[in-house]
């Protein structure tokens, strides 16, 4: 354990990368950049980082801000919910701790939208309190070095993992061990082809020593991917304003600015161009005309995959057209920065800038 602990950690004092979160031990930091780093590279994640704690420096700053303006500041991120969560989660820490972030296993891991995985990170990280903070990259690690052949797609399977940790942790740096772990999966222990010649648990490490590196971890339960034919709209006004709306405050992709769109059902494009003007009529009470197609493309979420067709065409109505329904908005072109798109639209928002799209 003693061999195991140092050579990680001697590794990690040598090898770990400059990154913005680590310049200090501030947990509202450390809890930012773990929300930020689920299901999102290392790279992607930096200039968000800096620019989210640019806007929001303090927990109290992101706690008491606009929606609107934390969602823009995390567009692009995607996973939505996990900043909404973070919102009300920092709001709960300044009004019911005072502003400090909790150092408690079951008051941190009471907040909104804080895992066992984020829990463990913050209080490992920041603290110094020796808790397991296992993601995939930890139990890719230590499958192999332990040569754990669990199903890691089980939720019990995590626990595993998590008592492994336990065991293995330095109590003397828990921070740099969670940390180490999590770099030598980013780095050395990857997911496919990894450098075990470079790896300094290379000795210690079970499924190097059986050949059997490249079979670990074992995921056998896999997410089946929903298909969803939609139908988008860039429809205008006579002033060349173009027509957007708020999606629901609940569920995928909630308070998200976008186009008009709808799932439809066929295979030719009339049923692509009913489904679209018949959601435009019954949401607005206005008439669309769809003029023609603009663009196809695709967007893949983890258990759905929109492929959405897209058209361009103008609103006519006897009715005046500044009689809009609640979250639904005319903009120009170069106002449609100023509102949070999901990916998916700021596709659409990219053909527009460039003159292919009206």
């Amino acid at each position: 354990m003693k061999q195991f602990q140092d050579h990680l950690l001697t590794w990690y004092d040598e090898n770990k990368r400059t990154l913005p979160w680590r310049e200090n031990q501030d947990p509202y930091r450390v809890w930012v950049s773990e929300i930020m780093l689920q299901q999102t590279r290392v790279d992607t994640v930096i200039p968000y980082f800096e620019r989210f704690t640019q806007l929001f420096p303090t927990l109290q700053d992101l706690a008491y801000a606009d929606e609107e303006k934390v969602l823009k500041a995390w567009e692009g991120l995607g996973y939505y919910s996990r900043v909404r969560n973070l919102q009300t989660a920092v709001k709960e820490v300044c009004e019911s701790y005072g502003g400090k972030v909790p150092n408690t296993p079951k008051e941190i891991a009471g907040l909104k939208g804080v895992g066992p995985y984020t829990a463990g990170a913050i209080l490992s990280i920041a603290y110094g309190i020796p808790e397991p903070a296992v993601d995939g990259n930890v139990m890719r690690v230590l499958s192999r070095i332990l040569l754990i052949e669990e199903d890691i797609s089980k939720p019990k399977t995590r626990v595993l993992f998590e008592k492994a940790v336990r065991e293995l942790i330095s109590h003397e740096d828990p921070s740099s061990f969670n940390q180490a772990l999590m770099e030598l999966g980013a780095l050395i222990c990857t997911p496919k082809s990894p450098a075990c010649l470079l790896c300094p648990m290379r000795e210690l490490c079970r499924g190097f020593e059986s050949g059997r590196q490249a079979e670990l971890p074992v995921k056998l339960g896999k997410t089946k991917v929903r298909k969803a034919k939609m139908t988008a709209g860039v429809l205008l006004n006579h002033d060349g304003e173009i027509l957007i709306h708020k999606r629901p405050s609940e569920g995928l992709l909630a308070n998200m600015w976008e186009f008009p769109n709808t799932e439809y059902v066929g295979e030719h494009k009339d049923a692509e161009i009913e489904a679209l003007v018949g959601y435009v009529q019954e949401q607005t009470n206005f008439g669309a005309v769809v003029e023609e197609k603009a663009g196809y493309i695709e967007h893949v979420f983890s258990h759905l995959k929109w492929e959405i067709q897209i058209w361009q065409g103008k609103i006519e109505s006897e009715d005046d057209l500044e009689q809009l329904p609640a979250d639904w908005k005319w903009v120009r072109v170069d106002e449609l920065e100023n509102y949070p798109f999901p990916v998916s639209h700021q596709k659409i928002i990219l053909l527009i800038k460039e003159a292919l799209i009206v």
